[in-house]
């Protein structure tokens, strides 16, 4: 029996809970396929299923998205440097959304004489022989390291996963030449036990009393958070918060997950920069699991404010530049430290909380949280001529979609409009990837439809895109994935004709300038004339997808049923939306260009 440490890897991310392996295979990976054939013949069940994806772009997003909604790392292979060069922003995304995945890549063989069996035998083993291949990743991964030697495979996986799963989580990369992954072994097991993520970290008693005390005794409490729901079970321990000191109000500026349920009266939405009167009016401001609490140039606390900082990483150790004006920084676990927050205030200031003025300010809240609720439903509107912005779009989606639907965003500039209209209440249902790489929700939804599906859960899967953003999700490929491997999801294209990210970027630092005068056309980031986007997807499908265009709110009427009914039966669906009615020339209009 030949067993290679190729089929050892394979082993041992089973082993470690590894479920899914998304592949784009190249001239270094022989034993790689090899060891695929033969446990897919011999393991029967027991081994990782094989996603072929013609893009390593959309197999990391794939695999990102799958590990964001379960928490289960999954797995890439990828083929040497250039195979890992096209990961492209989706190691970006996965490191800043602290995705644990692991990455293995090839490397070119390092004996050219047939010395071992994997020597060179391509032209390209020479021209693919670079002198630190994992330098390419490096900086956004937890680990990085190389399979050296066979026999200690198993090891070296589980020591990338055992950086992958602990906080704060991420991708890590593996590579290995082909000498070494041809290495004949004698079969062997760990004891997966003794390879477990690091336990989480709590708040030390004194910052536990510190913090409560701040938060009951405040006049104006918040909580920014950025991906504290990451962690399903967070959401209930930040909502219990809120109960218990009845007045707190929660601001989310990540946009990445759910963190706070939109049904609940200290709900604030997403605003991105922390651009919300909250932040100014607040005397004692929680930061918790958050990159980016304000923008200290749009807006910032008070100077009077208390501040404190709860992280998984509160130094931000990836970014050269970052600080907020906190009294306390903790590195500790968000779920934990909440907990940890609600029994002090339970077993210590309890008698504090039942006083009439908490009763006052919960009266208070719910009054407001109504307001903020019919202002945004009087913001989707359509015009005389049936044109619709993004928040009517997105209110139709939110009446016409299962309740449990999981919703990928990748909206960009719309991202705001989306989540007033959504609003989400349960853990897991919005997943953003959480970085700056754009392209991440054509593969990302997919991974969460397989995820949602292997789990038995089998929920609907909704992508909402900008159009340009669609096209940097590499389409081609996403939606030959769906079909190959039936991964039904709905995709809704905010078609705006063009890019409005950086016209608002333009606008923050010169609002009155030259830019400010010209059509998109004039500042070269018009998708004018506008692509076919359904069309594009209809044909990676190979022409067996649902595909079309809606220009009114009668289109809508008409098309989302027939696009739901679809995704509902098994097929994906791509919905082009065109928005050019009352949110301005631009499609996003002005609000977009402010939020």
């Amino acid at each position: 029996m030949v067993y290679t440490a190729s089929f050892a890897f394979f082993e041992a991310i089973w082993e470690a809970g590894v479920t899914h392996v998304f592949v784009n295979l190249g001239s270094d990976h022989p034993s790689i396929i090899e060891a695929i054939v033969k446990g897919q013949n011999e393991k029967k069940g027991q081994f990782p299923k094989i996603i072929t994806c013609p893009n390593e772009m959309v197999a990391l997003s794939m695999a990102d998205g799958y590990a964001r909604l379960t928490g289960k790392p999954q797995c890439v292979i990828v083929h040497v440097d250039v195979g890992t060069q096209g990961l492209a922003a989706a190691i970006h995304n996965a490191s800043t959304g602290r995705a644990p995945v692991l990455i293995f890549a090839g490397l070119s063989p390092f004996t050219i004489e047939g010395e071992m069996r994997g020597s060179r035998t391509e032209y390209i083993h020479w021209i693919q022989d670079v002198p630190d291949q994992k330098q390419i990743v490096a900086q956004y991964c937890r680990y990085t390291g190389e399979i050296k030697s066979g026999k200690n495979v198993k090891q070296m996986v589980n020591r990338a996963l055992s950086f992958a799963t602990s906080d704060p989580k991420g991708p890590v990369y593996l590579c290995g030449a082909r000498e070494q992954m041809e290495e004949d072994l004698t079969p062997y097991n760990l004891k997966q036990e003794f390879w477990h993520p690091v336990e989480p970290a709590a708040l030390p008693a004194s910052g536990v009393k510190t913090i409560a005390e701040a938060l009951v005794n405040a006049q104006a409490p918040l909580v920014i958070a950025g991906y504290t729901g990451r962690n399903h079970a967070s959401v209930q321990e930040l909502v219990n918060l809120a109960d218990n000191v009845k007045g707190l109000r929660v601001l989310d500026t990540g946009g990445s997950d759910m963190c706070f349920p939109a049904s609940h009266p200290g709900w604030l939405g997403l605003r991105y920069g922390g651009i919300d009167p909250s932040t100014k009016t607040a005397d004692v401001i929680v930061v918790i699991d958050c990159d980016v609490p304000w923008i200290n140039t749009q807006i910032k606390p008070q100077e009077t404010a208390k501040i404190f900082h709860i992280d998984v990483d509160p130094l931000k150790q990836q970014m050269p530049v970052f600080y907020i004006d906190a009294l306390q920084r903790y590195r500790a676990d968000s779920y934990t430290s909440l907990a940890q927050l609600n029994a002090y205030i339970k077993d210590h200031l309890q008698d504090k909380i039942s006083s009439s003025l908490f009763t006052d300010r919960w009266t208070a809240l719910h009054e407001s949280h109504k307001k903020k609720l019919e202002t945004i439903a009087n913001e989707a509107i359509v015009d005389k001529n049936g044109h619709f912005g993004t928040p009517y779009l997105t209110q139709q989606l939110k009446k016409l979609c299962p309740a449990d639907t999981i919703w990928a965003i990748e909206a960009v500039t719309q991202s705001a409009f989306v989540a007033d209209q959504i609003q989400a209440t349960l853990p897991g249902s919005w997943i953003n990837c959480g970085g700056g790489g754009l392209g991440w929700s054509g593969g990302g939804a997919l991974g969460i439809k397989l995820a949602t599906d292997a789990e038995g859960k089998k929920q609907f899967v909704c992508q909402i895109v900008g159009d340009g953003t669609f096209l940097f999700s590499v389409p081609g490929s996403v939606y030959w994935i769906a079909r190959r491997y039936n991964i039904p999801i709905l995709t809704i294209v905010l078609n705006n004709k063009g890019w409005n990210a950086p016209r608002k970027s333009m606008l923050l630092v010169h609002p009155d300038g030259e830019g400010s005068k010209v059509s998109n056309e004039e500042l070269n980031i018009s998708f004018a004339p506008t692509p076919d986007y359904s069309g594009i997807a209809k044909a990676a499908a190979g022409g067996d997808i649902w595909a079309a265009h809606a220009s009114t709110a009668d289109d809508l009427a008409r098309l989302l049923p027939e696009a739901i009914k679809s995704v509902i039966e098994g097929r994906a669906a791509v919905l082009d939306a065109h928005l050019e009615g009352p949110e301005g020339k631009y499609g996003g209009g002005k609000a977009a260009l402010v939020g």
